[in-house]
C-alpha cells in the first residue's frame, strides 16, 4: 500500500485538474445585449394572440421625465428591431434626427411560426395562408391596446406616431393608412405586397379616393428594382401620386443601384439613403425605409 499511495494521489490530482479545466471551458461567455432596450409582453383581446414587445428607449429617457417622444411601431420586430437600434443610433449620433422610441412587435413563445402568424395579422383579407385576413383585428390591437400602452408607459407623442413594415408588413401599413389615416403621423411601406387578394389595396385606395380629397400624412414607399414586386408597386405609387391628395408628403424610391456601386456612392456623398440603395436593391426595401427615417423630421 505504501508503494501505491503516491500513484493514487497523482491520479486524483490529475482528474481534479481535468475536471477544473473542463468546467472552465464550459462556462458561458456573457451574452451581447442591446443597451437601453427592454422586453414587455402583451395578451391582445383584439386578436387573441400573445405579443413580445421589443422596446428601445431614447438615451435621455430616464433623465427627461416630462419629455414626449415620437414612437415607431415596427412590424416584424423579430427581424428588424436590432437593425433599427443600429440605424437610429447612427442617425441620432450624427444629428440627422431626434431620438425616438421604437416598439418592435413580434410573437411570444419558444418557437413561434412567424410566417403563419404575420400572415394572419398583416393581411386585410383572407388569402393563401390558413388564418389570414385578421388585419382589422390587428389594427384594432394597435389602436386600442398597444398605442395607449406606449403613450402611457413610454411617453409616446400622439402627434408623431410612425408605422413601419415591409412585404406583408408594408401591405398592412398601407391598409392602416387608408383605413384610419389619422392614427399615425408617418407611414413606412417597404416592398408592400400590392398583389395580395387580386390587388385588394388598389381597390381600397380607389374607395378611399371617392370620399377623400386630402391625405395629411407622411409616406415613404420603396421597392427593390430587381424584386418581382417592382411592377405592381411602382404602378400603385404612380396611381397614388396622380390623385394629388392634399397634405400628402411622399418620398418614394425604386432601388436599382447594384451592390458593386457601393464604394462610388459613399465616395460621392451618397450618405445613408444611398447606402440603403446599394444594400437593398436586390433583396428588398426593408433596410432602406428605416435608413430614411430622418426625412420624417425635416419637412
Amino acid at each position: 500500500m505504501r508503494v501505491r499511495m503516491p500513484y493514487f494521489c497523482f491520479l486524483f490530482m490529475l482528474l481534479a485538474a481535468a475536471a477544473s479545466t473542463s468546467f472552465a471551458q464550459a462556462a458561458p461567455y456573457p451574452p451581447v445585449t442591446i443597451p437601453g432596450s427592454e422586453l414587455r409582453t402583451m395578451k391582445s383581446s383584439s386578436t387573441g394572440r400573445n405579443y413580445d414587445l421589443y422596446i428601445r428607449k431614447p438615451g435621455d429617457f430616464d433623465k427627461n421625465k416630462d419629455r414626449k417622444y415620437p414612437v415607431l411601431y415596427l412590424l416584424d420586430g423579430q427581424w428588424d428591431f436590432k437593425l433599427l437600434d443600429s440605424v437610429i443610433g447612427g442617425l441620432v449620433y450624427d444629428k440627422w434626427m431626434p431620438d425616438i422610441v421604437v416598439v418592435g412587435i413580434t410573437y411570444s413563445g419558444d418557437h413561434p411560426d412567424y410566417d403563419s402568424l404575420r400572415a394572419m395579422d398583416y393581411t386585410p383579407t383572407p388569402g393563401g395562408p390558413k388564418g389570414s385576413g385578421d388585419g382589422a383585428k390587428f389594427l384594432n390591437f394597435l389602436k386600442t391596446e398597444l398605442i395607449p400602452f406606449m403613450e402611457t408607459n413610454y411617453r409616446g407623442d400622439p402627434a408623431r406616431r410612425i408605422l413601419g413594415g415591409h412585404s406583408l408588413g408594408g401591405l398592412f401599413t398601407l391598409y392602416a393608412m387608408f383605413s384610419d389615416s389619422s392614427l399615425f403621423w408617418g407611414y413606412l411601406a417597404g416592398s408592400p405586397a400590392i398583389p395580395w387578394d387580386n390587388n385588394f389595396i388598389v381597390r381600397q385606395e380607389e374607395e378611399f379616393a371617392k370620399n377623400h380629397k386630402d391625405l395629411p400624412v407622411r409616406l415613404f414607399f420603396a421597392v427593390g428594382g430587381a424584386e418581382p414586386l417592382v411592377t405592381p408597386d411602382v404602378s400603385f405609387m404612380q396611381s397614388l401620386a396622380a390623385r394629388n391628395y392634399s397634405g400628402l408628403h411622399v418620398l418614394q424610391s425604386r432601388l436599382t443601384f447594384p451592390v458593386r456601386q457601393l464604394v462610388d456612392l459613399l465616395e460621392h456623398g451618397g450618405g445613408f439613403v444611398s447606402l440603403g440603395y446599394a444594400l437593398d436593391a436586390h433583396r428588398g426595401a426593408d433596410g432602406l425605409i428605416y435608413l430614411s427615417l430622418h426625412h420624417y423630421f425635416q419637412f
